[in-house]
């Protein structure tokens, strides 16, 4: 490892939108030890940037910071939650299609493992889940809903109410360091940290990246951090809120037409998480191209100059939103050709979109 401790953790902090635990973060960079980070993804339908280029460049960031990644692909976690209609079969599908996506999203394999929890759930794995769920109560387990999609208020189902016991012993059975999850899963790495120690076990770090929101306008009113998170992130069920790694040009171009962009604002506003967070992660310049009567064409180098300009109102919304469409249609173009040109992820495709009908 060439960097510094400092630039190691500065490296993780690009990631991290919040880190519990930084102390502890510092002495395991201090050790000489390989650190194991992981993440858990059910499979479920299409995969949308959030999801495709912003995981790349954060897993690529941990990575570059000396970190080993482990990728839970949450297969039977998904059939609990009744994703794809519960078939075990097309979950598996959508998994494969997934690692697919990654890989021709630029994300450094080398770094990146991939383990699937039907292949990895033993005995052991499954007493760890009762020890967990003997010190928990069904109120405390049932307040980590979210991390399903679901709410409190929601009716879960007996296999749901053991979902976030078990994504607590994912941590453990994967020698986890670092759980390295979205802001929407830090309640059940709270249930870990504070369980943990009660069962002779090292807590975990846990490192949350922000959740990029989606293009349709927040409804976020009496809602803070986490539920707020939740409640702007990008959405599957609205496909219009979404940009999806195998969309068209025209359906970007169409979906950042339509996108909240309020002028000068800078507070929940999408376009402009698109340009921090992906697109000032993977371009060096961003031109706006406009008439002259419009103030003619002008570079950005860094995101905090288009900002400013945005905020000045020297920058249109629709301007922003016509360049951040075609700079995101650059960036998942090798995906699309990767798609359309491999015969292994065309036909996986295929088999994803024959699943589920996005409109």
């Amino acid at each position: 490892m060439t960097l510094t401790i400092e630039e190691r953790l500065e490296l993780i902090k690009e990631v991290g939108e919040e880190i519990i635990g930084e102390d502890e973060l510092i002495e395991l960079l201090k050790t000489n030890k390989s650190i194991i980070a992981y993440d858990g993804f059910e499979p479920s339908g299409k995969i949308h940037i959030a999801q495709g280029l912003m995981r790349a460049i954060n897993v690529n960031k941990l990575t570059k910071a000396g970190i080993h990644f482990k990728f839970w692909v949450a297969d039977w976690f998904a059939l609990m939650n009744n994703k794809m209609d519960g078939d075990i079969e097309k979950i598996r599908t959508v998994g494969e299609y997934f690692i697919e996506v990654w890989k021709a999203s630029g994300m450094d394999m080398k770094g990146v493992e991939f383990l699937w929890a039907s292949e990895n759930m033993n005995q052991e794995y499954w007493l760890m889940v009762l020890k967990i769920a003997r010190i928990n109560t069904v109120a405390r387990v049932t307040r980590c809903s979210q991390i399903m999609g679901r709410s409190e208020k929601d009716e879960l189902s007996a296999a749901q109410i053991f979902y976030p016991c078990m994504q607590a012993a994912d941590i453990w059975n994967l020698k986890a360091d670092v759980a390295q999850l979205g802001m929407d899963q830090r309640k059940v790495n709270m249930l870990a940290r504070e369980t943990f120690p009660k069962l002779g076990l090292k807590k975990p770090v846990a490192i949350h990246h922000h959740m990029l929101m989606g293009l349709t306008e927040p409804k976020t009113e009496g809602l803070e951090g986490a539920e707020a998170a939740v409640a702007k992130k990008m959405s599957k069920s609205n496909p219009d809120s979404a940009i999806f790694m195998t969309d068209t040009k025209e359906e970007i171009d169409r979906k950042f037409k339509k996108a909240y962009c309020p002028e000068g604002i800078v507070k929940d506003n999408p376009v402009l998480e698109y340009c921090k967070y992906i697109i000032f992660e993977k371009i060096k310049e961003f031109k706006i191209e406009r008439p002259e009567k419009f103030g003619g064409n002008v570079v950005y180098k860094s995101y905090q100059d288009l900002e400013k300009d945005f905020v000045d109102k020297k920058l249109h919304p629709m301007d922003l939103k016509t360049a951040s469409a075609k700079y995101i249609n650059e960036l998942i173009e090798p995906v699309r050709n990767h798609f359309q040109t491999d015969s292994k992820a065309k036909a996986l495709l295929a088999k994803v979109e024959s699943y589920i009908v996005i409109k």
